[in-house]
Formats: structure tokens, C-alpha cells, sequence
């Protein structure tokens, strides 16, 4: 593998393929959540937890915009590609809404999972498409990235505030 680190291309064009694919298969994923996080917010019983949802709504469409520019960086056109684990896990985030009383912490707590869930593999996502980025010499690239990721990180430890916070404790005592 060779990478050309002055002009940020990359000399093998399968990894560079790997990669593009990679970055359609997150892109699929946060398009999809824009979608499911403000099916979440109305199941949420907490206003912390509904206001949590909707300020990472308007960050997802900021990463979806990021993904663009990060497509747009590369020479290519942004698309997406069906994320598999992403679909799973907003699967389970559907259930965990249909199985859970309406109006309850445990609702709130099973919300808190399952947006864990996807926080967590955006942020492994997000990691390895960084270090990719970073091998490949697209330091600007790696940069946007490294932005999303933080991002994610933070939502993250929100939610496990909230959950520590309100949710578990209002959970156990239901």
C-alpha cells in the first residue's frame, strides 16, 4: 500500500473503494436516523431526554452535511448504501417503543439504551473512518471526521448523565 502524502491521494485504488463504500454505508445511516430520533423524542416520557433527542436531531443533519462535504472532498458523489447494523439497531429502538408502557421511565431507560446503541457505533464508525482518512493522507477529511466523532462522544455521555441523573433511579422506583 502506498500513499502519496503531498497531493492526500491514495495509490491503491481498492482501499480508496473501501473506503468511499464505508462512508455511503454511515451516510445511509445517519439519514435514516434523522428519521427515527424524532419518533424517539415523542416516546419520551423525561423533557431532558425529549430535549436531548432533539438537539441530536439538528447535530445528525449536521453530519449528514459533513458526510456530503467529506464525498465532495474526495471527488465523489454522495450516496448512500443500506447500513445494515444501523436498520438492526433502529429495529430494536422501534421494539424497545412497542414493548415499553407509554408514559414511563422505563420507557425513558430503554430509549437511553437503545440511542446508546447507536451512538456507539457511530462512534466506532466514525473512529476507524478517521484513521483511514488519516493513512490515506486526507488530512482534511480525517479533521471533519474527528469533529463528527467528538460530537457523537459527547451525545454519549448526555445520555449516560440523563440515565444516572433521572431516568434509572425514576426506572426502579416505577
Amino acid at each position: 500500500m502506498t500513499t502519496t502524502a503531498k497531493t492526500g491521494k491514495m495509490g491503491n485504488a481498492e482501499f480508496h473503494k473501501f473506503f468511499v463504500d464505508e462512508l455511503k454505508d454511515i451516510y445511509w445511516a445517519e439519514k435514516h436516523l434523522v428519521t427515527a430520533l424524532p419518533k424517539m423524542k415523542k416516546a419520551a416520557t423525561s423533557p431532558e431526554l425529549a430535549a436531548a433527542f432533539d438537539k441530536h436531531l439538528g447535530e445528525t443533519k449536521t453530519h449528514v452535511e459533513t458526510l456530503e462535504k467529506v464525498f465532495e472532498l474526495l471527488g465523489e458523489k454522495a450516496a448512500a448504501k443500506k447500513c445494515d447494523a444501523m436498520a438492526g439497531i433502529l429495529a430494536e429502538a422501534s421494539s424497545i417503543i412497542e414493548d415499553t408502557e407509554k408514559d414511563t421511565m422505563i420507557r425513558d431507560c430503554g430509549l437511553i439504551l437503545g440511542a446508546q446503541k447507536v451512538e456507539h457505533y457511530e462512534i466506532a464508525t466514525y473512529g476507524g473512518l478517521r484513521t483511514l482518512a488519516t493513512t490515506m493522507g486526507h488530512k482534511d477529511v480525517a479533521a471533519l471526521l474527528q469533529q463528527t466523532l467528538d460530537n457523537e462522544k459527547a451525545t454519549d455521555e448526555a445520555l449516560t448523565g440523563i440515565a444516572e441523573s433521572l431516568v434509572n433511579a425514576g426506572a426502579v422506583a416505577e
